[in-house]
């Protein structure tokens, strides 16, 4: 018996025209050891809602009580009910079948044809460009009830395309979807299609479009919708947050310059560009890069020439061809010595670190473009560099350099604003890196903002006109240390440097990550 219906292996049984399995079934549901949840289908599983157990089979239960069906339309490209429920399907018949949380609702219309796809013992999709013309069909109900996605997300899912193939693959795939229209007979639809696609490529009039990431693409502007979902979560966080202002000390030009050579230093060694201090204060000094390692004393001076001028720190973009102008023009005198990385142009080619992938080559301007609504939207000088300094990160929009930019960027801003910049220090890294992946990954961005307002508190520490100072309160704060037995200390500017500080060292961990 067990070998016919597998009782203890199979969460789903289908009755039987066979008297014998049919006979142990019946025995099985009389024993308690089986139950029915729909017309036809049993199951061994007694504790879950029948929804759950239809759900979670249900392409196998479909390709069993309808052999050869196809997963058509709106759900060939989500694979999943819609919000009320839906599933639709084309068959050789019409016909409404409601079971346990699902309603399939079957259409008349051709079989499986070359292209389309076998997803399980009985049960066919619909292949991408079968799916795209079904989805440009006429449909008179709306919402979840409707059998095609609204227009909108049909464009958008061609901009995935064109984001990941390019336009050569989203003119092969017209070429495919024009041979499947001939054979199903569906010339209206591949026209739908034909114009929408040449709308995109800025072949066509941009009229028949209604996405906003398509309109963007048709005029040249394409950006990373994902991005600008992670965007907009930081931005609400920050919009909706109070911030205290922190006031700049470091006034005179020399306190200023004793600042940014330390601002230079820290954000280049976070990076990789590792110095001791002294040879990288001889190297500011001096003007002067070390013989055996000219590219990274370059990138330590041209660091410094930015942060150390107040004048052109002080300078914000007020639009987007300011955005670019500027994050060109500081990229350029920071990578100056490395011709290599392209210094002042947009990447040419993609970047990741780590799993990491950034925005693609493509769509940087575009992306920076729609970033800086929010940022315009932002008020508080804090608010606007953590901004600022998220976007340009994540957007990674050179091919090096990116990091030292994005804190160069966000500095500026509260320059410009007379509020105390923000240094990363070496023993603050991992948790810099943390919480810009958390924010990232996770769209958390509560641990972002909670570590650079405890980093600009450390930083309001750096103060005064003489070096030697500012170096021992560093030293006090571990700011040059390195591994996780670490952690930033913030010395108080009314105790000595020295003293332990054990509440703020639990402050510390708090956003280690």
């Amino acid at each position: 018996m067990n070998k016919d219906i597998s009782v203890l292996l199979q969460e789903i049984i289908f009755s039987s025209d066979e008297p014998r399995i049919s006979r142990a079934i019946s025995k099985l549901v009389r024993e308690g050891r089986l139950r029915k949840i729909a017309p036809k289908i049993f199951t061994s599983n007694l504790e879950e809602e029948p929804a759950d157990i239809i759900y979670r089979n249900r392409f196998k239960i479909i390709g069993h009580l309808y052999p050869g069906i196809l997963l058509s339309h709106r759900s060939a490209l989500e694979y999943k009910p819609t919000g009320t429920g839906h599933l639709f399907l084309t068959y050789s018949y019409e016909r409404r079948v409601n079971l346990p949380g699902i309603k399939l609702s079957i259409m008349a219309g051709n079989a499986a044809i070359p292209g389309d796809n076998l997803l399980t013992d009985g049960l066919y999709v619909s292949g991408q460009e079968r799916a795209l013309l079904e989805n440009l069909q006429e449909s008179r109900k709306v919402g979840g009830e409707s059998k095609t996605l609204p227009l909108p997300e049909i464009e958008e899912k061609l901009d995935q395309i064109v984001r990941v193939k390019g336009e050569d693959g989203l003119n092969e795939l017209r070429d495919r979807a024009r041979q499947v229209a001939a054979t199903l007979g569906m010339d209206k639809e591949f026209g739908k299609l034909d114009r929408m696609i040449g709308a995109m490529l800025s072949t066509k009039s941009t009229d028949i479009l209604k996405s906003p990431i398509t309109i963007a693409r048709a005029f040249g502007h394409p950006y990373d919708p994902a991005r600008l979902e992670v965007f907009e979560q930081l931005f609400v966080e920050l919009q909706q947050r109070e911030f205290a202002d922190q006031p700049e000390v470091n006034n005179a030009p020399r306190a200023f310059r004793n600042f940014a050579f330390y601002e230079a230093y820290f954000s280049n060694f976070i990076e990789g560009t590792r110095f001791d201090v002294q040879e990288a204060r001889r190297i500011i000094e001096t003007g002067k890069p070390l013989p055996a390692r000219d590219e990274d004393s370059h990138d330590v001076l041209g660091t410094y020439q930015i942060v150390s001028n107040r004048q052109e720190m002080a300078i914000t973009p007020e639009d987007t061809g300011q955005l670019l102008e500027i994050l060109r023009y500081r990229h350029r005198t920071l990578m100056i010595a490395r011709p290599t990385k392209n210094p002042g142009e947009f990447k040419d080619r993609n970047n990741r670190a780590g799993d990491t992938e950034f925005v693609d080559h493509t769509l940087v301007r575009g992306t920076l473009m729609r970033g800086f609504d929010f940022y315009r939207a932002l008020k508080h000088p804090f608010a606007k560099a953590a901004y600022m300094m998220f976007m340009v990160s994540e957007v990674h929009p050179f091919l090096d350099g990116n990091g030292r930019l994005a804190r160069v960027m966000m500095n500026a801003e509260l320059t410009a604003a007379a509020q105390t910049k923000i240094i990363i220090p070496t023993v603050y890294r991992e948790d810099y890196l943390g919480a810009l992946r958390q924010l990232t990954r996770r769209q958390q961005p509560d641990t972002f903002i909670r570590m650079l307002q405890r980093a600009q508190q450390f930083s309001a520490t750096i103060t005064g006109e003489d070096m030697d100072t500012m170096q021992q309160v560093l030293e006090a704060s571990n700011a040059f240390k390195e591994g996780d037995e670490h952690i930033l200390r913030i010395a108080s500017p009314s105790r000595n440097p020295w003293e332990p500080d054990e509440d703020r060292q639990d402050k510390g961990r708090s956003v280690r990550r």
